[in-house]
């Protein structure tokens, strides 16, 4: 993960959204337009409250219609809310 010029302010986190998979189960190849929305990332950069208990590296579960969907440096980024974090995956 490079370093970006991005601080998330207050309760917000930088999340870089984990690619979904391409293919089912049964490995039929998915188009583009039929993948969900993805709900995991990997936390870039967290906000200066002291309240957040998550930290830069964690992988996340989040809410599925939560945040600033953004491209920076033809990366794609999502700025959400702390309280839109369901879950730290392990």
């Amino acid at each position: 993960m490079a370093k970006i010029n991005i601080q998330p302010l207050g309760t917000r986190v930088l999340v870089q959204p984990l690619e979904q998979e391409s293919k089912t189960a049964s490995g039929l190849l998915l188009p583009e337009t039929a993948k969900e929305k993805p709900q995991t990332g990997q936390i870039v950069a967290i906000g200066d409250d002291e309240g957040i208990k998550l930290k830069p590296k964690d992988k996340i579960l989040f809410a599925k219609y939560s945040g600033t969907e953004f491209k920076y440096d033809g990366v794609d980024y999502l700025l959400l809310e702390a309280s839109d974090v369901l879950a730290r995956l392990n």
